[in-house]
C-alpha cells in the first residue's frame, strides 16, 4: 500500500467500523461465553470429574491468571507486531485449547487446558479495544463503540449459561468448551476480511523481566488465596504466600520505574482519570466473578436446579448488564462519569448486601431477580463509562497498552474476587460444618468428602437415605453462610471502588488535568 491510497484506506476503514466493531464484539463474546459457560457446569464438573471446591476454583481461576498475566505483554505484542496479527492468533489458539479442554477426563487435565485456553483470550482482549480505539477517532463514536463493546460482554454472560444449560441437558460436560469452535471459526473469517491491521511504529522491545515479574506476583498472590483455607490463613505457609507475593509487586514496580520501555509504565498511574477507572474496573469484577462462582452453585446445589433452568433463572443480571452498558454512556454525557460509575458501584455494593441478609433455601426468585437487576445496571454503569475513561486518557498509538491495563483490571479483579470470596467461603462453610454436632456423628470420610465438594452432598443424601435430609439441611445452612459471608466481602470491596472513583475519577475528560494537580 503506497501513500497515494492512504484517504481511500481511511475511508474504506471509516465505513467499515460499525462492521468492525460487531467482529471485535463477536471476538470478545466468545472469551467472556466460556467463562459464564464454565461457572454453570460447576456443579457438573464437582460431580462429573470428582472436583473439589479448591479443584473448582483453579478451574475458573487458572484461565484468569494466566488471561491476566499475559495481558500486558499480549497488548505490547500488538502494538509492535499488529492488533490483527494478535487477533486471528489468539482466535486460533482459543479454540483449539477449548478443543483440547473438551477433551479431557480429570479435573487436573481440565485445569491446563484452562491454563491454555487463558494464553488465547489474552491475545484477543487487548487486540480488540485496540482496534476499536483506532478506528473510531470521534470521542462521541468512540464512546458509543465502548459501550457495545460492553454489551457483548453483558450478552455474553446471558447467552453462556442458558446455552451451557442446555448443553449440559443434552450433551456431555465436555460440549461447553466445544461450543467455542464454531464461534472461534466465524470471528477468524469476519477478523481477516474486515478488520485492519495497525500498530505502534515506536512500540520498544518486551519488558521479559516485567513480564516474569507480574505473572509470578499474580501466580503468588492467587495461589496463596486459594490454598489458604486448607493451609490456614495464620498458618507460616500462608504468611510466607502473602510475604512473597508483596515482595515480588514491589520488585516489579521497582522494576518498571527503572527499565528503559517498561511492559508498564507506572508513571501512566499519575493520571487520576486511568488510575480511578482501572480501580473502578477491579473493584466491580472482583465482585461479580466473586458471586457468579457461588451464586450458579446455590441455584443448583441448593436450590435444585437443572444447569437449564438455573441459566435461565441468571438471565435478568446479563440484560441489565447489556442494557446498562450501552445507555451508560448516554448518561455520561447529562451528568458525568464520576456520578455514573461511583453510583454503579454503590449499587453493586448494596445488591450484594441485600442478598447476603437475605439468602435463604426458599428466597423467594422475584426477590432473587430485583438483586440482579441492581447488581446488572450497576455493573454496567461501572464498565463502560470507566473503560472510555481509561482508553480516551492515553493517545491513540498507546492504544494497545491502555486496552491491556483496562482488560488486566477486569481479568484482575475477577481473578482475586473467585480466589479470595470462594476462599472466604470455603472457610465458613467447613467450620460451619464442624460446628454441627450431627455432621460430627457422621462417618470421617464422608465428612471429608462434604467437606471437599458441595456438589458430593446431594449423592451422598441420598445413599444415607432417611437421615439424608437432616444431612443436606446441615449442608446448606453452612453453604449459605458462607454465600453470605462471602458477599459481604463483594460489597465491601464494590464500596470502597465508589469511594475510589467519587474521590478521584473526573466527571469530564477536560477536568483531568485540574484533578492531576490535586
Amino acid at each position: 500500500m503506497n501513500t497515494a491510497t492512504a484517504p481511500q484506506i481511511e475511508e474504506t476503514i471509516h465505513r467499515r467500523r460499525w462492521a468492525i466493531l460487531a467482529v471485535v464484539s463477536l471476538a470478545v463474546f466468545v472469551t467472556v461465553l466460556d467463562g459464564t459457560i464454565v461457572n454453570v457446569a460447576i456443579p457438573s464438573l464437582s460431580v462429573k470429574l470428582g472436583a473439589s471446591t479448591r479443584q473448582l476454583q483453579w478451574i475458573v481461576d487458572a484461565y484468569l491468571l494466566v488471561f491476566t498475566g499475559l495481558l500486558l505483554a499480549a497488548g505490547g505484542l500488538g502494538d509492535r507486531f499488529g492488533r490483527k496479527k494478535a487477533l486471528l492468533i489468539g482466535l486460533g489458539f482459543f479454540g483449539a485449547t477449548s478443543a483440547y479442554a473438551g477433551s479431557v477426563e480429570s479435573a487436573n487435565a481440565l485445569i491446563v487446558g484452562r491454563a491454555l485456553m487463558g494464553v488465547g483470550a489474552a491475545l484477543i482482549f487487548p487486540a480488540t479495544l485496540a482496534i476499536l480505539t483506532s478506528v473510531f477517532r470521534d470521542p462521541a463514536e468512540r464512546a458509543k463503540a465502548i459501550g457495545v463493546w460492553s454489551a457483548s460482554s453483558g450478552i455474553a454472560v446471558a447467552a453462556g449459561p442458558i446455552a451451557g444449560g442446555w448443553l449440559l441437558e443434552h450433551f456431555w460436560w465436555g460440549s461447553v468448551f466445544y461450543v467455542n469452535v464454531p464461534v472461534v471459526i466465524i470471528a477468524l473469517v469476519a477478523t481477516w476480511v474486515l478488520v485492519p491491521e495497525s500498530r505502534d511504529s515506536e512500540a520498544p522491545r518486551l519488558d521479559l523481566a516485567g513480564f516474569a515479574l507480574s505473572i509470578l506476583a499474580i501466580g503468588a498472590l492467587v495461589y496463596t488465596i486459594i490454598e489458604a483455607p486448607e493451609w490456614g490463613w495464620l498458618d507460616t505457609k500462608t504468611i510466607a504466600g502473602f510475604v512473597v507475593a508483596a515482595a515480588l509487586v514491589t520488585c516489579f514496580v521497582v522494576v518498571e520505574s527503572r527499565v528503559e520501555h517498561p511492559m508498564l509504565p507506572v508513571t501512566i498511574f499519575r493520571n487520576l482519570r486511568f488510575t480511578a477507572a482501572s480501580a473502578s474496573i477491579t473493584a466491580a469484577f472482583f465482585a461479580l466473578f466473586g458471586f457468579i462462582f457461588l451464586i450458579t452453585q446455590y441455584f443448583q446445589l441448593v436450590r435444585g436446579y437443572s444447569p437449564l433452568a438455573a441459566g435461565i433463572r441468571t438471565l435478568p443480571v446479563a440484560t441489565a448488564i447489556a442494557i446498562a452498558s450501552v445507555v451508560g454512556p448516554r448518561i455520561v454525557e447529562r451528568i458525568g462519569t464520576t456520578r455514573v460509575v461511583s453510583g454503579g458501584l454503590l449499587s453493586m455494593s448494596v445488591s450484594f448486601v441485600w442478598i447476603a441478609q437475605s439468602a435463604e433455601v426458599d428466597t423467594p426468585y422475584l426477590m432473587i431477580v430485583g438483586q440482579m437487576i441492581l447488581l446488572g445496571f450497576g455493573l454496567g454503569f461501572t464498565t463502560a463509562p470507566a473503560t472510555e475513561s481509561i482508553m480516551g486518557s492515553l493517545s491513540t498509538d498507546k492504544a494497545g497498552i491502555g486496552s491491556a491495563v483496562n482488560d488486566t483490571t477486569r481479568e484482575l479483579g475477577g481473578t482475586l474476587g473467585v480466589a479470595i470470596v470462594g476462599s472466604v467461603f470455603s472457610s465458613i462453610y467447613i467450620n460451619q460444618l464442624d460446628a454441627s454436632d450431627s455432621f460430627g456423628r457422621l462417618p470421617q470420610e464422608v465428612q471429608a468428602i462434604t467437606k471437599e465438594s458441595v456438589g458430593a452432598a446431594r449423592a451422598i443424601a441420598e445413599q444415607l437415605g432417611g437421615d439424608g435430609s437432616g444431612y443436606l439441611a446441615t449442608v446448606n445452612d453452612a453453604f449459605l453462610s458462607g454465600l453470605q459471608v462471602g458477599c459481604l466481602v463483594a460489597a465491601g470491596v464494590a464500596a470502597l471502588g465508589a469511594v475510589v472513583a467519587w474521590r478521584f475519577l473526573p466527571a469530564r475528560a477536560e477536568e483531568r488535568a485540574a484533578h492531576s494537580l490535586k
